[in-house]
């Protein structure tokens, strides 16, 4: 069987129903992340701990695999790299609470990323071991440094874009499990 054929046969498998307690305790969790996320410090603690981690594994991790050329890029890739395969594990099991809430993490690992990016230029947040700024790197590669605020905009609204597409797709699928299962706690 063809990826391909996997991938469709997956996806003609039906969703583990969403129970209003997992809804409820997904919704007061994007919530939370949201709110932290974009206020303050703009630090969720475990969350943007693991994904600086992350992070900083992808430079070593990504240079020794595709040259150094490629380790500037390693920290952003890994920071979505893995949020994207625990997503992909649970949409291929169906559970949808976790498959939205990996969903949930990847775009919020995307205002993280836009915050670095629209410090390209000002160089102000404060960087692990000192070392040089990434999104300096990559933008004066790529000849769009001046863009820097302009390109983390856009990726702050994908970022939220994505948060409430997954937030409206969970409580659809609860909706539609309550009714076809006559109840609150399908």
């Amino acid at each position: 069987m063809s990826l391909l054929d996997r991938i469709r046969a997956v996806g003609h498998q039906a969703w583990h129903p969403v129970g209003a307690a997992g809804f409820g305790a997904a919704m007061v969790l994007f919530a939370v992340v949201s709110y932290f996320a974009n206020t303050g410090e703009r630090w969720v603690f475990l969350l943007d701990s693991a994904n600086l981690a992350l992070h900083e594994a992808g430079h070593p991790l990504f240079g020794l695999l595709l040259g150094e050329r490629m380790a500037v890029y390693g920290g952003t890739l890994m920071q979505l790299i893995f949020p994207m395969a625990a997503t992909l594990s649970f949409w291929q099991r169906r559970e949808a609470v976790s498959f939205a809430l990996c969903m949930a993490w990847g775009c919020e690992n995307l205002w993280n990323i836009a915050r670095y990016m629209a410090d390209a230029r000002a160089q102000v947040l404060p960087l692990v071991g000192g070392g040089e700024h990434d999104w300096t790197e990559i933008f004066s590669r790529w000849g769009v440094l001046h863009r820097d605020l302009q390109i983390a905009g856009w990726v702050t609204i994908f970022g939220w874009a994505g948060i409430l597409a997954v937030w409206g797709w969970l409580g659809r699928r609860w909706l539609r499990d309550r009714v076809s299962h006559g109840s609150g706690d399908a």
